[in-house]
């Protein structure tokens, strides 16, 4: 059954938000979840319209970032630009993952295809070995469908309803 905010979506849209609702619902300790395109705009976000439900229920728990899922989003980016300058400058070859550990929580940074980013930011209980696990199965089931024409459509969707970002 396709949830309402995904109504009129693509089969590869819904898929993706499928997956990345299982992602957050499978995971002890995620918080949130964005799906980052190359050029550094949200494209798909745990705190959606399509996952309302799981948003609400992690709200008394949920800290940072603070703000929408853009929030999310741009940090992502931004470690993800950071990184891939550090690599060139090393010459060791592209970034697969970044991982960021703070007292109360983490954030990774997994690539998926063609620049685009995965990143989670998980409370500090959270399984790092779990999530990274379950971080590379998203990547792996989600690269070879985020094509420019899905990554276009998602972007669009976004933009004609706020709700699917959190805004």
């Amino acid at each position: 059954m396709t949830a309402p905010s995904t109504f009129g979506l693509s089969s590869e849209a819904r898929n993706l938000h499928w997956l990345l609702s299982n992602l957050v619902e499978e995971v002890p300790g995620i918080q949130s979840v964005a799906v980052v395109s190359s050029d550094g705009l949200l494209l798909l976000s745990s705190d959606s319209g399509y996952n309302e439900a799981a948003r609400e229920a992690r709200t008394e728990k949920r800290r940072g970032p603070r703000g929408s899922s853009a929030d999310l989003a741009t940090i992502v980016s931004g470690i993800g630009s950071l990184t891939l300058g550090a690599a060139r400058l090393m010459d060791f070859g592209p970034v697969k993952h970044t991982m960021v550990a703070m007292d109360e929580g983490s954030l990774f940074v997994m690539s998926i295809s063609d620049g685009s980013l995965l990143g989670v930011h998980g409370s500090a209980e959270c399984d790092m070995s779990v999530v990274a696990y379950h971080m590379a199965l998203f990547v792996g089931r989600a690269g070879h469908v985020l094509t420019p024409e899905l990554r276009s459509e998602l972007r669009k969707s976004l933009e004609e309803d706020p709700t699917r970002s959190g805004r």
